[in-house]
This record gives C-alpha cells, structure tokens and sequence, in this order.
C-alpha cells in the first residue's frame, strides 16, 4: 500500500521535474530572443544612412587596385564596410548568431561586398603579410555559400 508521504514525494519529485523542463524551454527561448535581437540591431546598422552611403560610394568608385583607391578616396569606406561583414562573421563563427537569419538578411549583400573587395583584401593580405585581414569577413561568405550549396542540394 502506498501511503501519503510517497505520494507526496513523487508529486515533488514531477513539481520538480516539470520545474526544470519549463527552465530549460525558458533558457531556449531566451537565447533565441537575444540572437535575433543582435542580428536585428546589426541589420539596423546595415540599413543606416552612414553605412549606405560608404557602400555606395565604394561600388560606384573605379580604381586599378587597393593603393589606387586609397589614393584617390582614402581607405574609411572600405574599413567600414569589411568591419561590418567581418562582425557578423565572427559572430556567426562563435554561434551568437544563427546561419539561417544570416542568410535570410545577409546573403546578397555579402556576396556583392566580397566580390567587390576580394582582390584588395587578398592583396593587402600579401603585401603587408597580415593573412588574418577580414578574415571572418571571408568566413562568413563561404559559409553562406556552404549554406546555399547545401539547400541547392535538399530541393534537387
């Protein structure tokens, strides 16, 4: 026969147990909430006036190469925006931020931004011997196109 004390011991044990489990989707539910908030505020940056007009400027500059453009233009518009891309790079390598919102935000511009900085950063690479120059930058534009490949691949 059970008695009243067992009884009361597993209805503590369940209260706790249902405790930890409510926690737990709680804790879930939190980091999620902070990952979009960071990804929200960056993309907020992204949209700034400041951020727009030096990625303009940069796009629609012409130049023979890096020493060429900093001659002419200087070099803040392009420390702004590799700066930019090399953030959500790194906070995409520490998994603050989640490779599906990147994608959903990011994609197209950071292809467009690497492609039209990749022969400068790859030269100013060399040339000062600095390999880590917007090294996350680079990280975060291959793993969008992991990423792209990989759903190209689950739709075929």
């Amino acid at each position: 026969m059970v008695d009243i004390t067992e009884i009361s011991a597993m209805v503590a044990a369940t209260g706790v147990l249902v405790g930890v489990v409510f926690t737990v989707l709680q804790l879930r539910d939190l980091v999620k909430t902070r990952q979009t908030d960071l990804i929200m505020r960056v993309y907020s940056h992204y949209g700034s006036e400041e951020f727009q007009i030096a990625f303009d400027k940069f796009r629609q500059r012409k130049t023979k190469d890096i020493h060429d453009y900093e001659e002419k233009y200087g070099r803040a518009e392009f420390i702004v925006i590799g700066t930019f891309f090399e953030g959500i790079g790194i906070l995409l390598r520490r998994h603050l931020i989640d490779i599906a919102l990147v994608d959903d935000l990011f994609t197209s511009p950071t292809k467009l931004a690497w492609s039209e900085m990749k022969d400068s950063i790859i030269e100013v690479r060399k040339e000062y011997g600095m390999p880590t120059i917007f090294e996350w930058f680079e990280y975060l534009y291959n793993e969008l196109k992991k990423r792209e490949q990989k759903l190209q691949q689950s739709k075929a």
